[in-house]
């Protein structure tokens, strides 16, 4: 059902790379939960105002009615989604019949409009987004609720605009730092021992896989990355964490926030880079961040309830932070 609400949406859309990744994007498996928003740069939540309250007819602020209380009859004038909000708990009922995007008001950026509702970031604001395609695809979220109940964890591209809007901007020193400091102990850094009879199959599959990436990473940055067997970790060269850290300096609010999404997914700055850059699609990137893993399953079989679930929450990740990185770039589909 998602699925054809978003071709339905995104119908003028002629971009066969987007069209294929938006449609390997599972809406009804579980994102990745994230704490409140004192909790780190990576976590977000959203509130909505009573329009109700202030008794203005042109405010078109978004109200869900808060969880009935005995403690106190005072009445709220917004409410802060739960730690629930990301972790399958469905939030209060659909209050909205159409679901349409419009220009902003100033004419930089698109919204999204819950029947006459302006859809609002955690401070309140209008969600303003960068581009009508990314708009459309969180209309597509918002559209495919059911009537009874809004489940937000099906929602992961409305996850990430409000983490780009509201949590980059105030921690982007923090994400950027925090980015850096798993650098040394990236995935694809971490080499089995070649003369180890245990992991000389795993040795060869990644020297077979994992080498093209780390090529690609020399070239791109003008340095030899150093690969080590120790689970500690190594020490990666200055100038190529400086590079890589002057890159992510570079990069504009929505960027990062699919980067640090992707990053976290992958354990792996390496791997989301790779997709940043174009050079790794989304399966590829999946097969590498599984690697060693699928290995295992291969030899010793797969545990329905652990692996089939880990696969599909990892697809879901990946593949919604990789849409957003490109529905949020203005020059995606020329």
């Amino acid at each position: 059902m998602a699925a054809s609400l978003l071709n339905k949406a995104l119908k003028p859309i002629k971009h066969p790379n987007f069209l294929s990744a938006l449609r390997s994007l599972n809406f009804s498996s579980i994102a990745t939960a994230h704490g409140n928003p004192s909790d780190g740069p990576s976590s977000s939540s959203f509130t909505f105002d009573n329009a109700n309250n202030n008794k203005e007819k042109d405010d078109n602020s978004i109200y869900i009615k808060p969880p009935t209380s005995n403690a106190s009859t005072e009445k709220t004038t917004s409410v802060t989604m739960p730690m629930s909000f990301m972790t399958g708990s469905i939030v209060g009922k659909r209050f909205y019949e159409k679901v349409t995007t419009r220009e902003c008001d100033d004419g930089v950026g698109w919204t999204v409009m819950l029947d006459y509702r302006t859809l609002k970031t955690p401070s309140k604001r209008p969600l303003k987004l960068p581009t009508l395609a990314l708009a459309k695809a969180i209309a597509a979220e918002w559209e495919y609720q059911q009537t009874d109940g809004i489940r937000p964890f099906t929602m992961p591209l409305m996850k990430l605009a409000c983490t780009a809007l509201e949590r980059v901007p105030l921690t982007r020193t923090k994400i950027i730092e925090h980015l850096m400091k798993k650098f040394d102990q990236d995935l694809v850094f971490c080499r089995a021992p070649e003369d180890n009879t245990l992991t000389a199959g795993v040795h060869g599959v990644q020297v077979e896989k994992v080498d093209p990436l780390l090529s690609w990473l020399n070239s791109e940055f003008g340095f030899q990355p150093i690969v080590y067997s120790s689970f500690f970790g190594g020490k990666q060269g200055e100038g190529l964490s400086k590079a890589v850290e002057n890159l992510l300096k570079k990069t504009d609010d929505c960027e990062l926030a699919a980067i640090d999404a992707l990053a976290a997914a992958a354990h792996s700055l390496v791997i989301a880079l790779g997709i940043f850059r174009g050079k790794l699609q989304i399966e590829e990137a999946i097969e590498l961040i599984r690697l060693e893993e699928d290995l295992q399953v291969d030899k010793w079989g797969l545990v329905e309830g652990g692996h089939d679930v880990d696969i599909a929450d990892l697809k879901v990740q990946i593949s919604s932070a990789t849409v957003f990185l490109g529905l949020s770039r203005k020059n995606f589909f020329h």
